[in-house]
């Protein structure tokens, strides 16, 4: 069965304001597929998948996303072209103030959900799917890093999507509760949901095999197999010292724009 393809770029110039990140950017993404962005801190990844659901615009070049034209795409079309993008982030961006039932409640009733029959079976279906079933009554603080993470994706499957977005999805978890979580996205892409999994980490590369495409000065390049990947990459970290950073308490209105 010939598979659909949902994203395709022809020569696209991604910025963050002025500056230019990736320049000529070709890509295609069909169905089903388990994509890694690899590349160092810097080098373009997450600019990448916030063009894919239209948080940096695209100003050159040719760009669809599920049949949306992001060059022509209206603001009001942008929550349905999100409604089919689920995205996982680093930094969970649950709602601290709600238990982990109520932030699901919340992103559905606020993507048109209105049933409570159908949206408890929808949260249940969800929690079922992460191994997180028994766990709908806490608060995000009463949950450790991984189960965070757990419900973070669970969060993204809530209106069935098309395409997963997972940037350093394993970023702040120990190896074994990474290797897990990304265990968890390989699988859930034998479903048909495409996967693209943002990192530098080339443990996940050998374990779970993908496409890889890498970034690299302002470039993508598609890579065949890991081996070709030089050794030297390594998960890098920035270390500012005596400086400590309080996370942004997340707004409602950040989950479901």
């Amino acid at each position: 069965m010939k598979k659909k393809l949902l994203i395709k770029y022809v020569d696209v110039d991604i910025c963050q304001q002025e500056l230019l990140v990736l320049k000529a950017v070709q890509l295609e993404v069909h169905s089903g597929e388990f994509v890694y962005l690899l590349g160092k801190v810097g080098s373009g990844k997450s600019s990448l998948l916030k063009s894919i659901y239209h948080e940096l615009p695209i100003l050159t070049g040719m760009a669809g996303v599920l049949n949306y034209d992001l060059r022509d795409i209206r603001p009001n079309e942008v929550p349905f072209l999100r409604r089919k993008i689920g995205i996982v982030f680093q930094d969970f961006q649950l709602l601290t103030d709600r238990t982990v039932n109520q932030n699901l409640d919340f992103v559905l009733r606020a993507t048109g959900w209105k049933d409570k029959e159908t949206i408890d079976e929808q949260i249940a279906s969800v929690l079922g799917q992460v191994g997180m079933s028994n766990k709908g009554y806490k608060m995000p603080h009463q949950l450790s890093g991984g189960e965070q993470q757990r419900i973070v994706i669970a969060r993204a499957l809530l209106n069935s999507p098309e395409i997963i977005l997972a940037d350093e999805p394993t970023g702040n978890l120990d190896p074994q509760t990474g290797k897990e979580l990304v265990e968890l996205l390989y699988n859930i892409r034998l479903s048909g949901t495409t996967v693209i999994v943002a990192t530098h980490n080339l443990a996940w590369v050998e374990k779970f095999p993908g496409r890889i495409i890498r970034l690299e000065d302002e470039k993508l390049r598609e890579v065949t197999n890991a081996v070709s990947i030089e050794k030297t990459v390594v998960r890098e970290a920035v270390v500012v010292e005596n400086l400590v950073v309080e996370p942004e308490p997340v707004k409602p209105e950040d989950i479901i724009n």
